[in-house]
């Protein structure tokens, strides 16, 4: 066990640490299309844009420039995925804890298996409306729906060890 709680653990900052990364991806794209703060248009037809890093002339992330890409092939994946490594942080930080099966615990995993099988099909079936989905994506799809019903039968034995673990409670 002690194997686990060293590995969980570090997979916990990796993620912590991706999906704070992630989310402050977003929220610095969204802040700098909105106020053209380090946006340079580039391209033929400026048809691209350059958002930058801060207070420098590198570019940082090339985007198209159209609200439908910019919406749905950009803003959405990165925030879906900075949710995404969010809830896996937590799953992972479930199993350095000192008691393993508790409420709090099958919760995290509710959340991130209910985030797994129903957000990523309809967020790309949505998309596909506006954008081009290429075929690559639904291979993801597919993916993080695996990924939730795995979480799920994780989830259910959570549920098993919390009721035995409230049964050995009450005899000892």
């Amino acid at each position: 066990m002690n194997q686990t709680k060293i590995i969980s653990r570090i997979l916990f900052y990796i993620c912590t640490l991706l999906s704070a990364g992630y989310l402050i991806i977003v929220l610095y794209s969204l802040f700098c299309l909105a106020t053209g703060f380090s946006v340079v248009p580039y391209g033929n037809s400026r048809q691209y844009l350059h958002i930058n890093y801060p207070f420098t002339e590198q570019p940082f992330l090339n985007i198209e420039d159209n609200y439908p890409y910019i919406i749905f092939s950009f803003l959405l994946v990165l925030t879906f995925y900075g949710v995404f490594f969010l809830l896996s942080a937590k799953v992972f930080k479930v199993f350095f804890q000192p008691k393993l099966f508790t409420k709090e615990h099958i919760l995290q995993l509710k959340r991130f298996y209910l985030y797994n099988i129903f957000m990523p099909l309809p967020l790309v079936i949505i998309a596909s409306f506006f954008v081009e989905v290429e075929s690559m994506i639904w291979g993801l799809v597919f993916i993080h729906f695996m990924l939730g019903i795995f979480c799920l039968f994780l989830a259910n034995i959570f549920k098993q060890g919390l009721h035995l673990q409230n049964e050995q409670d009450l005899f000892i």
